[in-house]
């Protein structure tokens, strides 16, 4: 009996109850999951941005204008092998 009364306590609530309860209980994690999701995107487009920056960058005083990509000894056109 006293199960019954803990479990019926505050009565069977109406839809907009159930549905503010639901909200409440579930809202903060959506709210949750949609802020990580939108950071996590602007983060990794500013990663491949500073990426793609990094390699135009390297590319430009990197390149040795003495070397050729069919050198003997070389691992590519921008980066001559270490003996």
């Amino acid at each position: 009996m006293t199960a019954d009364l803990i479990a019926l306590h505050m009565g069977q609530l109406h839809a907009y109850e159930q549905y503010l309860v639901f909200t409440l209980a579930f809202g903060p994690f959506v709210l949750l999951g949609i802020v990580v999701f939108f950071v996590r995107r602007r983060d990794l487009a500013q990663e491949q941005a500073q990426e793609q920056a990094q390699e135009e960058s390297t590319s430009v005083t990197d390149a040795d204008p003495t070397a050729s990509e069919g050198e003997t000894g070389s691992v590519s056109a921008t980066r001559p092998r270490a003996t």
